[in-house]
């Protein structure tokens, strides 16, 4: 069977020893159809994988035209954002729990992959956000989410006043918790939680919802993904934050502004033929 990819990077959850089976298991299942295989670095260190060649995360990108990544939704949005400047397509398997990113089953791998490795697959590009933080008018921080950009307190249980403008526009002053600037894929993440909409994954929006605001006329809203969106923190009297997809996080000073936009780049996601977005959101949310 002639494949339509060549160069395979495989990359897993290195917490989970249970991923190690799974992903020596796919290497050969791979190996057998002739492709060339290389495992993450730390991925294969942390799982004592030593049969095949291994590369750096920051090399995947230049090395191997398909990455097959193993674990939950967290391990996804890790790697999609180290992989954001190449175009190299991911698929995710399942190893988490919800696995909103991750959609190919463990029990299903080795039968979805050989569909997929034949042709046989659907590509679903997904936005990403780029966020800059400014503090006295200098760039100090720069960064990039899959899911979302959240600016929030940290541990004590007051609010934050946050400055809203949208494409130079003043929106509004809110006290709150904070605010999620979440792309169409983080909205059954963090910002389903905190109420906010559920948008299809191939819309050109990006949904501002409110953590816990004061006003409860303070509603989330969507906006076209080609806005600006700039958050000035005006009040905090605890240590406030600003996190990308819950896993980069920096402090914030008063006066400082996170600008957010959407990226240049997008990331190119593959799904086994007949994928359903709603059939997935029925499963994974239990909806009737």
């Amino acid at each position: 069977m002639k494949s339509a990819f060549k160069t395979v990077a495989l990359i897993g959850n290195y917490y989970n020893p249970e991923i190690r089976e799974q992903i020596l298991a796919l290497a050969g299942f791979m190996v057998e159809r002739q492709l060339s295989i290389c495992i993450e670095e730390k991925t294969a260190q942390h799982l004592d994988i030593q049969d095949y060649s291994t590369v750096e995360m920051d090399a995947i990108g230049t090395k191997a035209d398909l990455a097959v990544v193993l674990g939950g939704d967290g391990t996804m949005l890790s790697v999609a954002r180290a992989l954001v400047d190449y175009s190299i397509p991911l698929i995710g398997v399942n190893r988490g729990r919800f696995g909103f990113l991750t959609d190919v089953s463990s029990a299903s791998m080795l039968e979805t992959m050989s569909s997929i490795l034949a042709g046989q697959f659907d590509t679903e590009q997904r936005i990403l956000l780029s966020a800059t933080i400014l503090r006295d008018g200098k760039v100090i921080s720069q960064g990039h989410a899959v899911n979302d950009v959240v600016v929030n307190k940290s541990g004590l249980a007051r609010l934050i006043e946050l400055e809203i403008n949208i494409d130079g526009q003043f929106v509004h002053r809110q006290r709150s918790d904070g605010l999620i600037v979440s792309t169409p894929t983080g909205t059954t993440a963090y910002s389903l939680s905190a109420g906010g909409p559920i948008l299809h994954p191939t819309l050109d929006a990006i949904a501002l919802v409110p953590i816990c605001p004061h006003t409860l006329s303070n509603r989330p809203i969507a906006i076209n993904s080609a806005s600006k969106v700039e958050i000035t923190l005006v009040q905090a009297t605890d240590d406030a934050r600003v996190h990308f997809d819950g896993q980069l996080q920096m402090s914030l000073q008063l006066g400082d502004k996170v600008l957010v936009q959407r990226a240049e780049k997008t990331v190119s996601l593959l799904h086994p033929l007949g994928h359903s977005h709603y059939d997935m959101l029925r499963e994974k949310l239990r909806w009737g």
